[in-house]
């Protein structure tokens, strides 16, 4: 467990002596300068990697570059030598995007080259417990339903071509690897719950753009009602939200909250259009809801502090 303390502070209120507070500083220099290497390092480790992919700029180079990477910051994870250990996540992390950008241009971007890429980020997110690949895991899973961003100057967009498809199966797939995330030892464990949060942001991202355009499912002829979608995430939302209070999961309480302003503001606007009326009532809202949250966390916290 990390802690984060002001030793400046602690002198200055008579916490702690001035010998301990000269001994924890040398502590503190020491990661600095550790810190400072290992980033130095990182940072080369990826110059050097990306002057390589220039000079001989294909797919196989990615592939062979990012695999040789990542292995280096796997070994240096399992050494559990803690002066190595940023420069390690540097490594897989770089050798990771690396390895998935090679097989994705190499399989131009098919369906099998997303699987082959989720799997990999997986592996290495647990070999090397990294919680960024495992996020990055479950967004190439996404892509396979062509979940993806985009951008223009000053403008990004996310894009998703099966918004139902992709709340139902990411809706089973984080109930799953949440209750998953039960049985699984502490390191582990914080894994899966990333996995869980990443598909309940794809769920919602799923009811958003639905909520806008609907959806239309061309092998049935069928065409699901942006009217639909917004009622069902409001549901979905307040359900999601409660259970998370009961439960005293915190961020999926926020998640609900800001989803739930997102889905608000959607509708607002797409309804009512933007005019000085519509953002002055919209932005006394917000501040009302932002008083609120903040209020709930704070009872939240207060009652969890009573009952330790």
């Amino acid at each position: 467990m990390k802690v984060t303390i002001d030793l400046d502070q602690l002198l200055a209120d008579g916490e702690i002596s001035q010998d301990e507070h000269d001994r924890f500083s040398q502590f503190a220099a020491r990661e600095t300068a550790s810190l400072a290497f290992n980033i130095l390092l990182g940072f080369g480790i990826a110059a050097v990697s990306g002057g390589a992919l220039a000079l001989v700029p294909t797919p196989t180079t990615a592939i062979i570059l990012g695999s040789a990477v990542g292995a280096t910051g796997i070994a240096l994870t399992h050494a559990r030598v803690a002066w190595w250990m940023v420069l390690a996540n540097i490594c897989v992390v770089v050798g990771a995007l690396l390895f998935g950008g090679g097989v994705i241009v190499a399989g131009e971007g098919s369906v099998g080259a997303l699987l082959l890429v989720a799997a990999a980020l997986a592996g290495g997110a647990i070999v090397a417990q990294n919680a960024f690949l495992i996020v990055l895991a479950v967004l190439a899973l996404a892509s396979c339903l062509d979940a993806r961003t985009g951008y223009r100057h000053a403008m990004y967009a996310p894009g998703m071509n099966e918004p139902a498809l992709t709340v139902v199966l990411f809706s089973v797939f984080s109930v799953a690897t949440y209750q998953f995330s039960k049985r699984l030892a502490a390191a582990y464990q914080s894994l899966a719950l990333a996995a869980a949060r990443t598909g309940v942001i794809l769920v919602n991202f799923g009811f958003w753009i639905g909520s806008l355009w609907g959806d239309q499912w061309e092998s049935v002829d069928r065409v699901i009602p942006a009217g639909l979608f917004s009622l069902l995430w409001a549901i979905g939302l307040i359900a999601t939200g409660a259970w998370g209070w009961r439960n005293n999961r915190r961020w999926v309480v926020n998640a609900a909250a800001i989803f739930g302003g997102i889905h608000f503001y959607t509708q607002w606007f797409e309804r009512l259009g933007a005019s000085p009326a519509t953002v002055l009532v919209g932005g006394l809202a917000a501040l009302g809801f932002a008083v609120g949250l903040r209020a709930l966390n704070v009872e939240r916290t207060a009652s969890r502090d009573r009952t330790v």
